[in-house]
């Protein structure tokens, strides 16, 4: 399968610098056993693990081939995946991972980005080539075992039903754990980390705390995920981590709105990928690149990139399409096309902080459909969980995040509390953004600050208060063709002692009243381009 090479695309607005690259898919033998052939049982209660497992080691033995999972309820602990197997849940089958936190056994891993020490993810495979997961079938979690639950998130009723039903509480009580050793892992989890141990021995008093992914295949080649439904992950759900040749197609992925670090799909230093034709529900990032978190991530300097991302609807989620905030090792070349995102919390999402490092590049975005988003249409924040003085330059190093060349087009927003929030650090610029025939009607416009050569072209902004595009501290800011509608006397507002060469040109004239205000600039530091 070729996926679409965009530099020969004929509705693109920009030429594209690269070639994706085709995605491989898995090369799986014609063999064919199933579970039930090694002692499975579908009443929910027996732990099918070691059928499971037998049934797997039983077609590796052969050279690889297909595991089928018939109709019915399956109780397992993780599922250790082997090269050249294809684990093939039919329709009606519901396989339900174990509460006993003691089935996962502790390995030395990443999480977040960072080395750690984690259970074992639920379906689990390292290094291996030629896996694939199909079918009509569901994959559970059993999240609602493992997850903290933030009390503000919940109803009083629900709250009640939760802290009744067992665990424990935090010191300011509301924060809800599973148990006293999930509770004391947030601090003595963190002090192993902190210094430098990570023999798995030492984090087993922890384990309640340590939540495994519902799926994790680390330095995999040709994976394909197509078909099932993930749902109710202990933390993120699907973590393909340094993978290759990675295909994730027609599948469901669902957790609880108030799941915590309930992810849907976080590609982390993958490279060459596809996803397509794919619904998420979640309670924390939907569709995610990342590439290691800090020194961590620098240090293994392995990109995300060469990612298509088509035809997707995220229903729920902190962001519909996210970038960030482990993004170390660099994102690059990466397109989004054709996608919805329906009551998510961020439309577009692109974040990182001081610390990260790491180079964003080369992202093309286009036909994206967003309705009924809480927060903001597109963001970018480059002080994403930092309190650091926005007005406070510092030297750039190689913990200095970049953002650049990023375009989205043919894209629209209905009903968003802003359109646009670009916020960029004092010593390094969100640079080269640019926005091509996008429409977003919000609460609020279009603002940047420390942004470098932004363009916004036939750009529709009506925003029910503010001006419709606030500039601060940018500079190079092009803005053309715009239509726009605001509530307040500013269409146009500018401030900052560097902010230089703004343009604006509309496609209407100033309606009486209306004004561009700039403040603390350089008498030419605003351009205004007369309506003709």
């Amino acid at each position: 399968m070729n996926i679409t090479t965009p530099s020969t695309t004929q509705d693109w607005a920009w030429n594209i610098p690269f070639e994706m690259p085709v995605v491989e898919t898995p090369r799986i033998p014609d063999y064919k056993v199933s579970i039930v052939d090694y002692g499975a049982v579908p009443d929910g209660e027996t732990l099918n693990t070691a059928a499971i497992h037998a049934a797997i080691e039983a077609c590796a033995g052969q050279g690889g081939g297909t595991v089928v999972i018939p109709a019915g309820l399956w109780l397992t602990g993780p599922i250790l995946m082997q090269s050249r197997i294809r684990l093939h849940t039919e329709a009606g089958a519901l396989i339900v991972f174990s509460r006993n936190f003691e089935d996962y056994p502790l390995l030395h891993t990443n999480w977040e980005g960072l080395e750690a020490v984690r259970c074992i993810a639920q379906i689990y495979g390292e290094n291996l080539e030629d896996v694939a997961i199909t079918g009509q079938g569901i994959f559970d979690g059993s999240g609602e075992a493992w997850r903290p639950v933030k009390q503000f998130k919940m109803t009083d009723m629900q709250w009640k039903a939760l802290t009744e039903a067992g665990g424990v509480l935090n010191e300011s009580r509301n924060m809800w754990w599973p148990s006293e050793g999930a509770l004391l892992g947030t601090k003595h989890v963190n002090a192993l980390q902190q210094s430098g141990n990570y023999n798995p021995d030492d984090y087993a008093p922890y384990r309640d705390f340590l939540r495994p992914v519902l799926l994790n295949l680390r330095g995999c080649r040709r994976v394909l995920l197509e078909g099932p439904t993930f749902q109710n992950s202990p933390s993120w759900c699907l973590h393909p981590w340094v993978c290759e040749h990675v295909t994730v197609r027609d599948i469901t992925v669902r957790n609880p709105w108030f799941s915590q670090n309930g992810d849907g799909i976080d590609l982390e230093s993958c490279k060459y990928v596809l996803v397509e034709r794919s619904t998420f529900d979640v309670g924390d990032d939907a569709i995610c690149m990342k590439s290691g978190k800090d020194q961590d991530g620098r240090r293994l300097g392995k990109p995300c990139e060469y990612v298509t991302i088509r035809d997707c609807i995220v229903y729920h989620g902190h962001g519909g399409f996210v970038i960030g905030s482990e993004m170390s090792g660099g994102v690059r070349n990466i397109i989004v096309e054709e996608c919805t995102f329906i009551g998510t919390d961020v439309g577009l999402r692109f974040k990182s902080t001081r610390g990260r490092g790491g180079l964003v590049e080369h992202i093309y975005i286009r036909g994206i459909r967003m309705k009924d988003i809480a927060k903001e249409a597109i963001t970018f924040d480059m002080f994403y969980e930092k309190a650091n003085d926005p007005e406070m330059e510092l030297p750039v190093s190689e913990e200095t995040p970049r953002f650049e060349h990023i375009y989205i087009q043919d894209t629209v927003c209905s009903g968003a509390e802003q359109a646009v929030h670009l916020k960029g650090l004092p010593e390094m610029p969100i640079q080269q953004i640019h926005l091509k025939r996008v429409q977003l009607f919000a609460k609020r416009g279009i603002g940047c600050t420390d942004g470098l050569q932004v363009t916004l072209e036939d750009v529709k902004v009506i925003a029910s208060g503010g001006p419709a595009v606030f500039v601060h501290n940018s500079r190079d800011i092009d803005v053309r063709g715009i239509e726009f509608a605001a509530a307040s006397d500013a269409v146009l507002k500018v401030s900052g002692a560097k902010s230089a060469r703004i343009r604006f040109e509309g496609t209407q004239p100033l309606r009486s009243g209306q004004a561009v205000i700039a403040s603390e600039v350089g008498p030419e530091a605003v351009a205004l381009q007369a309506h003709s």
